[in-house]
């Protein structure tokens, strides 16, 4: 049997069409980038993060190139790590409230949904960014 290259194209492209469940959620992550960026206009970064797949949804970064995509990944795999952890400690009832990694220059905030299917990653400088504000922020859009 030859293969047609036509037809082949064409069930690659239906086989990447989005779900409609999957654009519902990047339209969510979208929205939740932006209204982060409009209420905390200092971030350095802000990005949704689809935890089952690690790609990012929507991302926003003043820097040079795409920090929170080229993070994706890896950023998935420390909660995963951090829930696997919470395991081998025997807290079954805990939950990941944010996860904070703090930079000499930069604070990195992580923070899973409440539906789980969401990882919300804001990055801010510690200069100029009230952390409190920022964490309460990130609790509210992850609700």
């Amino acid at each position: 049997l030859m293969p047609i290259s036509f037809l082949s194209r064409l069930q690659a492209l239906a086989s990447a069409a989005p779900s409609p469940a999957d654009s519902a959620l990047r339209t969510r992550a979208t929205g939740l980038v932006e209204s982060l960026r409009r209420e905390l206009p200092e971030a350095l970064a802000v990005a949704a993060i689809d935890l089952e797949q690690a790609q990012p949804l929507a991302t926003y970064s003043v820097g040079k190139g795409a920090l929170p995509a080229k993070a994706a990944a890896h950023l998935v795999e420390v909660v995963r790590l951090k829930r696997r952890a919470l395991e081998v400690l025997q807290l079954p009832t805990e939950k990941i409230e944010d996860i904070l990694i703090t930079l000499r220059e930069q604070l990195h905030l992580l923070r899973v949904s409440q539906d789980g299917r969401l990882l919300l990653y804001l990055v801010v400088s510690p200069y100029d960014t009230n952390l409190a504000i920022a964490r309460a922020l990130l609790q509210a859009h992850g609700s």
